[in-house]
């Protein structure tokens, strides 16, 4: 949809010092990077398959950009100043024989916040600075739908003279997966339709949009292979920038990557041969010539686009949904145009979007101590489609890294306090989906489905019931993560239509949840076991959420009922949960001395449940102080591994001192790891921090669940600042002074279900 599920780094990013420099593996010095260094910066991050990001591990200029799946993706960029040329994007030109006149840029800095990522270089007389924009515009679905970033590449010179500076830049087919082995098509596209071969650009003509699109020959429709998609296209698209000469060209990579270096330019042929992978491999370039010219820029855009972009099982049958986008703009080439056309109005939104973040995270930490400069912010993408329902969008979240899943449930669950934070109307749009399938009977159990499919984009559920089997897990999720949105919206009939449902989970938990059999948690990599502490608060939080949900739907006989199920519940679960040493919850019940983080008691707190005791948080706060590591609170005691959403979670339940030194502890890995992948939420809190020992050597990254880093954020817009209060299980969360409630942005648009 939107990507915006998945974070560009998803953690909170603090105000630390600046890394000192090290030299990366080609003996260039790194850039100093702030606010930290990440393991991996995003370049173009918007959706599943537009999601290119550099490890920080070398520079922009040391290796090639990476899809998240950590498989090279070919994206250059040459800045030629005076006859001698730069590259700061990308290693191509380093397999080519050494030539006099080619160098490589200097990394000087690397710079972001929710919306940018800024590279500076020096090269020869000039500075060059390439700021990479993806948008996050969470109350707009029809930007968000978009699944295009941005690229501007500026020189400015140091010496105060004038320069020729030509900038050369290129793709090649490697961004639609098989390294450039697969058989594509191409075409040069003005304004949208395919240029005559013999036709010459008009070098006055500043108007006209210039667009490399390619596909794959033979397209294989909602189909991946190694998480690429094989059907759809991929677009890099330019225009004349004002530049004394442009020209485009597609061909040999080494014949043009020689000819960008040579003086000569690009002879505007576009190759149509096919060619495979290696230096015959056929690359899609543009050239901009400036003379005498103090500053420059040149801004391209890229993506790749699919439509349509999901198969969709409904009532009425199965449907390919249409992207939302194309319901907001018209086609892939009307898409692109607005895209192109709205840089400066997404720039202002954008700024918005951050100066707001900034604030809000000022606010919650203004008579904190967390970390002495306060904190910078994040940015978040989503990893799925928005696709349209009746009068608004559906949205499919990719279960990235892990296994592929649409929508899983215990994946929406960590993530959501970024959707109550950015925009509650896209967590609605994230479930239903999940309702319309459940209601319409497709789902044979009595408690919630753990996911919409196993393999993204095939949105076609499980009708056998042979879903990964997380029952209390995912009932409890389902019924928390409703009455969240219902408390952030206060869309009473909503929550009203789905109350026979919920109930149905309700009454799952009443039977299963206070002494949980041996079954999977969200944390499923732990494996089995019996007895869960923090499984069964889940469940307990949930059936007095359900109190709460009851009364919203005037039913006044189900929420006493449920109100005595979960205080009598939650007696007997303190009983049980607490090691005699009384310093801590224990994982299981009677395993004495183990304990875990308690991260499921969140949920109490953020919507004001008031279900858990008080001193359950003071002592969790006190004993995780106690068994902190250099990266943080393990996830329990059997390993040294942990998760950086639960580590935030658990710090949101927590006092000042104790949420400071766990936020910190995952700030300080992001600044310390080696990982050089996009941002992980598991990783071992001792030694280097690295990946941990689990089943199937899973390793997670760009994972939609770093949503739960807004949890400390998400607590302050619901006006409950840090502290947990006494239960309030009717009315909305924002105070009728408007303190915390959203402005008016937070209005939708909808449109018609869009399908194929």
């Amino acid at each position: 949809m939107w990507k915006q599920i998945q974070a560009r780094f998803g953690l909170i990013a603090f105000l630390f010092s600046a890394v000192q420099a090290v030299t990366d593996s080609i003996g260039n010095n790194l850039p100093i990077f702030s606010p930290l260094r990440p393991p991996a910066v995003p370049l173009a991050v918007k959706s599943p398959y537009t999601s290119a990001w550099s490890s920080t591990g070398g520079s922009l200029n040391s290796a090639s950009p990476v899809f998240w799946t950590s498989t090279p993706i070919g994206w250059e960029g040459i800045i030629t100043v005076d006859g001698t040329s730069y590259e700061y994007l990308g290693n191509g030109f380093q397999a080519l024989p050494k030539l006099p006149k080619y160098r490589l840029a200097l990394p000087q800095t690397v710079t972001y916040d929710s919306q940018y990522s800024n590279f500076t270089f020096i090269a020869g007389p000039i500075t060059i600075c390439a700021s990479f924009f993806s948008p996050v515009i969470p109350q707009d679905t029809c930007r968000s739908s978009m699944p295009l970033s941005y690229l501007t590449t500026t020189v400015n010179s140091n010496d105060n003279q004038t320069h020729d500076v030509q900038f050369y830049s290129n793709i090649n087919a490697a961004w639609l997966g098989a390294g450039g082995n697969g058989e594509f098509t191409w075409d040069l596209l003005k304004n949208g339709a395919p240029m005559n071969r013999t036709e010459i650009i008009d070098q006055k003509d500043n108007a006209s949009l210039y667009s490399w699109i390619y596909e794959p020959s033979t397209q294989v429709k909602l189909g991946e292979s190694t998480d690429f998609p094989q059907w759809g296209n991929f677009t890099y698209t330019t225009k004349s920038m004002g530049a004394s000469n442009f020209s485009c060209e597609s061909g040999y990579s080494l014949d043009l990557h020689y000819k960008s270096l040579d003086g000569k330019g690009l002879k505007n042929n576009n190759d149509i041969a096919y060619r495979g992978s290696g230096t015959r491999e056929a690359i899609f370039a543009f050239t901009h010539d400036f003379y005498n010219v103090s500053e420059a820029q040149v801004r391209y855009t890229i993506g790749s686009i699919q439509d349509p972009v999901m198969k969709y099982m409904y009532r009425g049958g199965t449907a390919n949904l249409r992207p939302w986008w194309s319901k907001c703009y018209g086609d892939i080439f009307a898409m692109i145009a607005y895209h192109w056309d709205d840089y400066d109005a997404v720039r202002a939104a954008a700024c918005d979007f951050e100066t707001q973040l900034r604030q809000d995270t000022y606010r919650f930490f203004e008579n904190n101590t967390v970390i002495q400069h306060g904190l910078n912010s994040s940015s978040f993408y989503s990893n799925g489609p928005a696709t349209g329902g009746p009068d608004e969008p559906l949205v499919f979240q990719k279960e990235i890294s892990s296994d592929g899943n649409i929508n899983t449930v215990d994946v929406l669950y960590p993530t959501t306090p970024f959707f109550l934070y950015a925009n509650p109307e896209l967590l609605k749009y994230t479930l239903q989906p999940l309702y319309e399938f459940q209601e319409a009977g497709f789902y044979p159990h009595g408690y919630s489905m753990h996911d919409l499919g196993s393999a993204f984009p095939n949105a076609t559920g499980h009708i056998a019931g042979d879903d990964e089997y997380m029952p209390v897990e995912e009932s409890g999720n389902f019924i928390l993560m409703s009455y969240a949105y219902y408390k952030f919206s206060n869309n009473v009939a909503w929550l009203q239509s789905h109350y026979t449902l919920l109930k149905k989970f309700a009454q799952y938990l009443i039977e299963f949840s206070l002494v949980p059999a041996a079954q999977l948690s969200t944390d499923d990599f732990s494996g089995r076991l019996t007895n869960q502490t923090n499984l069964a608060i889940k469940g307990i939080v949930a059936l007095q959420a359900m109190n709460a949900i009851a009364r919203v739907a005037e039913n006044a006989d189900d929420a006493a009922y449920f109100s005595s199920t979960a205080q009598s519940y939650y007696s007997q679960w303190e009983t049980m949960a607490v090691d005699p040493s009384s310093r801590h919850t224990i994982l299981a019940y009677q395993w004495r001395s183990s304990w875990g983080l308690l991260y499921n008691i969140y949920f109490d707190k953020l919507l004001n449940l008031g279900i858990v005791n008080q001193s359950i948080y003071t002592m969790q706060s006190d004993w995780y102080a106690s068994v902190s590591q250099v990266f943080g609170v393990p996830l329990d005691s059997r390993h040294h591994y942990t998760k950086s959403d639960w580590q935030i979670w658990a710090a949101a339940t927590c006092n000042t001192s104790t949420r400071a030194l766990m936020v910190n502890a995952v700030a300080y890995w992001l600044n310390h790891t080696s990982s050089g992948l996009p941002f992980t939420d598991l990783y071992e809190v001792i030694d280097m921090g690295g990946s941990p020992e689990v089943p199937d050597h899973i390793s997670f990254k760009a994972r939609p669940v770093v949503g739960g880093h807004y949890a400390l954020l998400a607590l302050g817009r619901s006006g409950q600042g840090s502290s947990a209060q006494a239960g309030d299980t009717t009315g909305s969360l924002f105070p009728k002074n408007g303190t915390g409630a959203l402005n008016s942005k937070t209005k939708i648009t909808g449109f018609e279900r869009r399908m194929v």
